[in-house]
């Protein structure tokens, strides 16, 4: 056997991190290809290393020839073994992952056939709910030579918060950006106020800001029966800014084909003269997204697309929080 020191094996080049170093002497270790200088003793860091080892000789040829057959004869049709051919030090990382998919594809390749959400089907295939969202699982797949679409998965969104003040039907549904106004408009319904500025509304949903777009695809799966009412309007209202504006256009444009989506006008025109009111309006936040597509524009008077305009050009925004319970 031949002896090397630590500074060798460590591959500081591959390795650049103490941490890196120490998984990779482990898995050295683990393999049988090198066996610790005892005398030697350790290096003096935390967790700590021997300072030289024995490098058995043959051994890793014969390793590597077994986990290349392993590849080569052993993984089901659909898992690519290009990658790990190449980077072996890859695949005996990752060997068991590999592993468990490969028999997860022999004997439960069938339920592909029913989507699943993505922790359910990472705890079924690596007994670990998270491996696929935070862990090493989408990098396993790639390496495999697989995507997430492979898996049949469909997408969770954080379910809908609403409040229904009515299920009569036809009525108008509000969805709201932000949380105060919506409990401020909440409580104005609950105390007895059968309309908002003017607008009888049986139904407020919380937005949330942009998750709303996500928590809306399944609109039509987790609502009540009466909120899918073909008669029903549904109205946005949110910051006059260019996010706020942003968020409305695209939650039009996604459901497009399915529900049309409109600016609850009453209120932007009341958030628009009462910030007239207002000494200073707060500047806009930085790295907001301006590229907006006019969807917002076209529901609203000229004159009354120029004065949001205006504020808009000057670097400040109405927040919707402007409008109180008191001006509903």
């Amino acid at each position: 056997m031949k002896r090397i020191p630590l500074e060798t094996l460590a591959d500081k080049e591959k390795y650049p991190d103490y941490q890196g170093q120490y998984q990779h002497i482990l898995e050295l270790l683990s393999s049988g290809q090198i066996r610790p200088v005892k005398a030697s003793g350790k290096n003096g860091k935390t967790p700590s290393l021997y300072r030289e080892y024995w490098l058995v000789e043959g051994k890793k040829a014969e390793d590597e020839k077994a986990l290349e057959d392993e590849l080569t004869y052993g993984m089901v049709p659909g898992i690519s073994i290009d990658y790990y051919r190449s980077h072996m030090e890859s695949y005996r990382r990752e060997r068991k992952w590999v592993l468990q998919l490969n028999d997860y594809l022999k004997t439960g390749r069938e339920k592909l056939s029913c989507p699943e959400s993505i922790n359910e089907r990472s705890f079924e295939i690596w007994g670990r709910e998270k491996f696929l969202a935070k862990e090493q699982g989408k990098r396993v797949l790639s390496h495999c030579g697989l995507d997430l679409e492979f898996l049949n998965l469909y997408p969770t969104a954080e379910p809908l918060a609403y409040y229904s003040h009515t299920r009569e039907t036809p009525q108008n549904l509000l969805i709201l950006e932000n949380k105060d106004t919506f409990f401020s408009m909440r409580r104005h319904l609950l105390e007895g106020g059968e309309k908002i500025l003017g607008v009888k509304i049986g139904t407020l949903i919380y937005g949330g800001g942009k998750r709303i777009i996500r928590s809306f695809q399944d609109f039509s799966l987790c609502i009540e029966p009466y909120m899918r009412d073909a008669g029903n309007k549904i109205y946005y209202f949110g910051d006059l800014d260019y996010e706020g504006i942003g968020i409305y256009e695209g939650l039009a444009e996604a459901f497009a084909g399915s529900w049309e989506i409109f600016p609850f006008l009453p209120a932007y025109t009341a958030m628009l003269r009462k910030a007239f009111q207002v000494k200073t309006l707060p500047d806009t936040k930085e790295q907001q997204n301006r590229n907006l597509r006019g969807i917002f524009w076209k529901c609203f008077p000229s004159k009354t697309v120029e004065e949001m305009e205006h504020i808009l050009a000057s670097g400040q925004y109405i927040p919707q929080e402007v409008l109180t319970i008191h001006d509903l």
